[in-house]
């Protein structure tokens, strides 16, 4: 009975020390997780907004001591905010040095992903291809009914972003060239020129690719029957993309180094497709602050 005692306090001891030591690994891994804190509040662009609030909430579950704070309001408004010190991230549809009053020169670039932007109508308009001078004249005012481009006789309601809208002047710098666009009711987001879109009969605006997807009451126009995909952006077939920029003023550091490269993680990757954006692996070519296109 005692060598039954001892042997059973033996195996007690040791099952203890092993738990013990499982415990002091899992401890181990939560400090190395709780090791990076601060805060990171990314502002800027809408068309990045859903990209960056989702790759936020996965990086905030791998490091809860860092909070992460998205918000829109424009690349404009991103960039302004990032030169200025008051926000870690500027996010921007945009190169900086596109930006009037920004000194590109205080701020770095990473670039997280592409996103392409087509033009967009209310489901009730016939036309499902236009020429990009067809766009031009619609959104600098020349032509004002679908009639005109081979639609019915339906007056165009013309709906513009915001200035200030990085994915407006993505849109502008590939339909409008120099051209002046028209006066328009302007929103301030993708998310309103959605709806305000798919319940407007004749509208038209222009959205990024992730929020056209599965929207019922709109639907992307071609342009010269070139359909606004994937696969034709990465070749330069589709002419209206830009990179989706994350500024910093100077390097990044700390946590908002980590949420940036967070972006790279393979597993980041196929979230950017889901949510229709693409990326910068699959590009085919390369875009200057200028505009020259260069293949890789």
């Amino acid at each position: 009975m005692k060598k039954w005692l001892v042997s059973l306090l033996a195996l007690v001891a040791i099952s203890g020390a092993s738990l013990t030591s499982v415990n002091h690994g899992t401890s181990a891994f939560a400090a190395s997780k709780s090791k990076l804190t601060g805060k990171v509040l990314a502002v800027g662009s809408t068309a990045l907004q859903p990209l960056a609030e989702q790759v936020g909430e996965r990086f905030s579950s791998a490091y809860p001591s860092v909070q992460v704070t998205v918000q829109g309001g424009g690349s404009g408004a991103g960039l302004t905010q990032v030169q200025a010190g008051s926000v870690q991230i500027g996010n921007s549809d945009v190169f900086a040095e596109e930006k009037d009053g920004i000194d590109a020169s205080v701020l770095v670039d990473h670039k997280v992903a592409v996103v392409g932007i087509a033009p967009v109508v209310n489901t009730d308009v016939s036309v499902k291809s236009l020429t990009k001078s067809q766009l031009k004249k619609i959104f600098t005012g020349k032509v004002t009914n679908w009639n005109q481009v081979g639609g019915k006789n339906e007056k165009i309601v013309l709906i513009n972003r915001a200035a200030g809208s990085g994915t407006r002047a993505v849109f502008e710098k590939a339909i409008l060239g120099d051209a002046t666009a028209a006066t328009a009711q302007e929103q301030d987001s993708n998310g309103t020129v959605q709806k305000m879109i798919s319940t407007t009969p004749g509208s038209i605006s222009y959205l990024a690719f992730g929020y056209i997807k599965g929207q019922s009451g709109l639907k992307a126009l071609k342009i010269k029957k070139v359909s606004p995909t994937t696969k034709n952006v990465e070749k330069n077939t589709w002419p209206i993309w830009g990179y989706e920029h994350m500024y910093t003023k100077g390097k990044a550091k700390g946590a908002t180094k980590a949420f940036i490269a967070y972006f790279h993680k393979s597993s980041v990757k196929s979230l950017i497709k889901k949510l229709g954006y693409i990326p910068l692996a699959g590009m085919k070519v390369d875009r200057t602050a200028s505009g020259v296109v260069t293949k890789k």
